[in-house]
């Protein structure tokens, strides 16, 4: 990848790594209850990693 990055390529690498992340851990209670112990990387819809899939900016 080049040394400067143009800000419309930045803003949509930005929106991709916040994709990514997992889902708050509050999610978990609120949909299955208190007793239910989920990982919150369950809820998160896209899941994209750096090694797996490419990004098309």
């Amino acid at each position: 990848m080049t040394r400067y990055k143009q800000p419309a390529k930045k803003k949509r690498l930005a929106k991709s790594l916040k994709q990514s992340k997992w889902a708050p851990f509050w999610t978990v209670p609120k949909i299955y209850g208190k007793t239910r112990r989920i990982h919150p990387g369950r809820h998160t819809h896209i899941k994209r990693s750096w090694r797996r899939s490419r990004i098309n900016p």
